[in-house]
């Protein structure tokens, strides 16, 4: 194994290996810490944790296991994943994990690069922004978990950890990777990295081929499989035919018009807080539903900002959250012993908790749906599987991804 990932929730390790994969890296994206040896041709492992949002020091522990375990592994070097928006609290998690994984391979200078142009996330004087909005402006201000409402990263890092923040301006960046290397700071460091262009992130990828420790989005592996010489290639994918469903619980705008978009021409439960919390909608049930249904269904629990806020205020946002993700994880245990075929899955949380009823170790990497959204395959098992982050996708995403599953 050369290059390894640990990835802090699911949609964002489905991200990066797709990058990897397009890249034309042998890609398995594992499902937490894998207890056995990879496999000899893998070139790239990505671990899916599942730790935006838990205590740091719990973060901390299950990233310093994944790093130990890729580096049993031969990778020579470790990206620690995080969202594109940066997605994190004033306590962690990208400042704790990054320092403690920094200390465990020996790196006193860390690069952080969120960009992903292609998805409209760039940073400028330090600055993120979500397509023209600064990312305090954007819809993730409004995040049940995780809402941003800084643009500055250098002062949402600083929030997260004694290491001292810097800045390379993209004004250095342009001069290529050279002109990166000569700007770093002289003592220990982690050093935001403005980007704006694909080309960028291909610079501070060559700028950083000898740093053990890179930390950002997916498009921070944009210039890795290069350092390997590995050329780009078209993932393998094997068509999937037969019963699906799309299951949301993403809160975004861009999922909640997708889902909008959804309910007009397809069959479609709404899965309500009040529902989940007084036990009134029971998984085998609805997983019978489902089946039935001449064309794939929609179950969601998608909401906008003010109802969330409202039913979390009610039930408490811990209980709330791990109540409707143990449902989806139950729904989805159900619909596997129904051959589901297809899933379609919007929104980190909810993605893990569908991982988790897949009760899977690892998927193979399959060709993109849309940007930062590749097919998964869980291995071993004839499913089609899309985990796709909340903003991602354009508005007819589900009924584009229901259809491309079945595609060579």
């Amino acid at each position: 194994m050369k290059l390894g990932v640990i990835a802090d929730d699911f949609t964002g390790a489905s991200d990066i290996a797709l990058t990897l994969a397009e890249g034309g890296m042998d890609c398995v994206q594992y499902v937490g810490t894998p207890k056995t040896v990879a496999a000899s041709d893998v070139g790239a492992g990505i671990i899916s944790l599942k730790s935006r949002t838990i205590a740091p020091s719990e973060a901390v522990e299950q990233s310093l296991t994944a790093c130990d375990w890729l580096l049993a592994q031969g990778c020579a070097q470790i990206v620690f994943k995080v969202c594109s928006t940066f997605d994190s609290t004033p306590e962690g998690n990208i400042g704790p994990v990054a320092a403690a994984l920094g200390t465990r391979l020996g790196e006193n200078q860390i690069i952080v690069c969120p960009a992903f142009p292609e998805s409209g996330r760039s940073i400028y004087q330090g600055q993120l922004f979500v397509g023209d909005r600064p990312l305090a402006e954007s819809s993730m201000k409004d995040h049940p978990l995780t809402p941003m409402r800084d643009s500055d990263l250098r002062r949402v890092l600083g929030a997260q950890t004694d290491w001292p923040v810097a800045h390379i301006p993209a004004a250095t960046v342009f001069q290529g990777a050279e002109a990166i290397r000569a700007a770093l700071p002289a003592g220990p460091a982690m050093i935001i990295v403005d980007a704006i262009r694909d080309a960028d992130l291909r610079a501070i990828a060559q700028s950083a081929t000898a740093r053990k420790l890179l930390v950002g989005g997916s498009g921070i592996a944009i210039g890795l499989p290069q350092k390997f010489e590995i050329a780009p290639a078209a993932p393998r994918w094997r068509p999937t035919h037969g019963p699906g469903v799309v299951l949301s619980g993403s809160c975004s705008s861009a999922t909640r018009g997708q889902v909008a978009a959804y309910v007009s021409a397809a069959p479609s439960r709404e899965i309500t807080p009040e529902a989940v919390m007084e036990e009134n909608v029971d998984a085998e049930v609805l997983a019978n539903w489902v089946i039935a249904q001449d064309s794939p269904p929609l179950i969601y629990s998608s909401a906008d900002p003010a109802a969330v806020l409202a039913a979390q205020s009610r039930f408490g946002r811990d209980a709330l959250a791990l109540a409707i993700e143990g449902f989806f994880t139950n729904l989805t245990a159900a619909l596997v012993r129904r051959d589901i075929a297809r899933l379609v899955v919007a929104g980190g949380e909810t993605s893990g908790a569908v991982v988790a009823g897949l009760n899977t170790t690892s998927f193979s990497v399959g060709p993109r749906i849309a940007a930062g959204v590749p097919m998964l395959r869980p291995d071993g098992r004839d499913i089609g599987v899309v985990l796709k982050s909340g903003n991602f996708g354009g508005p007819d995403f589900f009924a584009e991804a229901l259809i491309r599953l079945t595609k060579q």
